[in-house]
């Protein structure tokens, strides 16, 4: 996995980003974590959320990643 930095913070992310516009809305919590593992196993640090997704229930995808 490449990594650059994220602006002047030091921190290191990955150049691929995981989308997670569809957890808790179209993509159920256990196939999430699924896919959220594989990620980070192929050395993704860097997931995409947020407050609004999760379609009526709005924040539900940020829920499904704290868990």
């Amino acid at each position: 996995m490449i990594y650059v930095n994220l602006g002047r913070t030091g921190l290191k992310v990955s150049r691929l980003c995981l989308g997670t516009m569809n957890f808790g809305q179209n993509t159920e919590e256990k196939e999430a974590f699924r896919i959220m593992d594989a990620a980070l196993d192929a050395g993704v640090n860097f997931f995409d959320t947020a407050n609004g997704y999760g379609g009526e229930k709005r924040g539900f995808t940020e829920e499904i990643i704290g868990r």
